[in-house]
């Protein structure tokens, strides 16, 4: 059955060629602003530069720094810095990390509590938060137009999402140029992650919903498409645009809206990053194949559709559901992104790990949650057989 929804995206996209000059128009006058990015990639690839003649002749405090998977150890230095400094517009920029880090900082800034790992674990409610704008230069996560956020603790070994409406961007700017200079892992791993946002929402059961189900195939078959486009040819800028685009719409939100949604494979792959450090696109294309696989009858129908629709295969029902798994597997083969955890030195241990704390938060994964914890146990030998 198709489901009642209520949607809204507040979220202002300035896409294309040259954009980021429109920061000075898009922040308010008077602002003091504190800027976060990564490793540093901004300064090699001539975005730091622009950001900053954007900004010219602003308040502007900056942090740099932000890991890759953000941890709650560095953020939190960061929200020392923004209390301190009385900011009250904070502009990430990079990729979905360091808009993840910075959603946690506008809502850590303002929290009065002791402990604001809270406002993660959701223990403490999110009443407040700065305001926040992106200027995006990693397509993959999709958090330049949501209002989600990953954060993992090092000292604990946790990766938690966490989420509230006040965490929108008030803005976001893509530029597909500021791609141009990403390793070609980073491009490889956006674009699992961003196929795998779309399965998530789509790759579950039937429920007539044809607007989310086309918006869901059609952005899978661009990803296939654009795929081997961008990693062979990183200036091609049509085919970067349409990555990015892609990146971004397979989870603002709209593709999910009426229809169920599974996440399970997210649940996982979390755990193989919190404990291994494997990066978050591989830990999903790891976890994804073989819980299909698993969980094929209940995800029969969506398979079969999957099959037809955005895979154009023919045969029997049988045929057309394993066609899917492989199909899948294939596909991020061909980003050179493994399929089997095994790759990353992940074996039994781990997974008696996983499922152990599966097991002691009682976790129940999936669409109809039916993934217990010893299916998670069966969805990872699996991926290590």
């Amino acid at each position: 059955m198709f489901n009642n929804f209520v949607y809204q995206n507040p979220v202002k996209v300035i896409f294309g060629k040259g954009q980021i000059a429109q920061l000075d128009k898009q922040l308010p006058k008077e602002a003091k602003i504190l800027l976060t990015y990564g490793g540093g990639s901004i300064f090699k690839n001539g975005v730091y530069e622009q950001v900053k003649q954007a900004l010219k002749g602003r308040q502007v405090i900056e942090f740099g720094g932000i890991e890759a998977n953000p941890t709650y150890e560095t953020l939190m230095k960061a929200v020392e810095i923004g209390k301190k400094e009385n900011i009250d517009f904070l502009l990430a920029v990079g990729g979905g990390s360091v808009l993840d880090g910075t959603k946690f900082i506008a809502a850590a800034i303002p929290y009065e509590g002791d402990d604001a790992w809270q406002l993660v674990t959701g223990k403490a409610r999110i009443k407040t938060a700065i305001p926040l704008g992106a200027v995006l230069t990693l397509p993959a996560t999709g958090s330049e137009m949501n209002f989600f956020a990953v954060i993992s603790r090092k000292e604990t070994h946790q990766k938690k999402g966490m989420g509230n409406p006040l965490l929108y961007p008030v803005f976001s700017v893509l530029d597909p140029e500021t791609t141009y200079s990403l390793p070609q892992h980073q491009v490889a791993n956006g674009i699992a992650d961003a196929f795998t946002h779309v399965m998530e929402q789509y790759m579950t059961y039937p429920v007539n919903a044809e607007i989310q189900d086309r918006m869901a195939e059609s952005t899978l078959q661009t990803l296939i498409a654009v795929a081997p486009k961008t990693l062979e040819n990183p200036t091609d800028y049509e085919a970067r645009a349409n990555f990015m685009w892609a990146a971004t719409v397979a989870l603002n939100g709209f593709m999910g809206v009426g229809v169920p949604q599974d996440w399970a494979t997210h649940e996982i792959g979390h755990e193989l990053t919190a404990f291994h450090g494997i990066d978050h696109g591989r830990t999903l294309a790891t976890v994804l194949p073989h819980l299909m696989r698993i969980k094929k009858d209940e995800k029969r129908g969506k398979l079969i559709q999957y099959a037809q629709r955005v895979w154009n295969l023919h045969g029997t029902d049988d045929e057309l559901v394993e066609g899917a798994i492989q199909k899948t597997i294939d596909f991020y083969e061909s980003l050179g992104v493994p399929t089997k955890a095994s790759a990353y030195g992940v074996g039994h241990e781990t997974i008696e790990k996983i499922v152990q704390r599966f097991k002691d938060n009682n976790v129940k994964l999936g669409e109809r949650g039916d993934i217990t914890p010893d299916v998670v146990g069966e969805i990872l030998e699996m991926s290590i057989a």
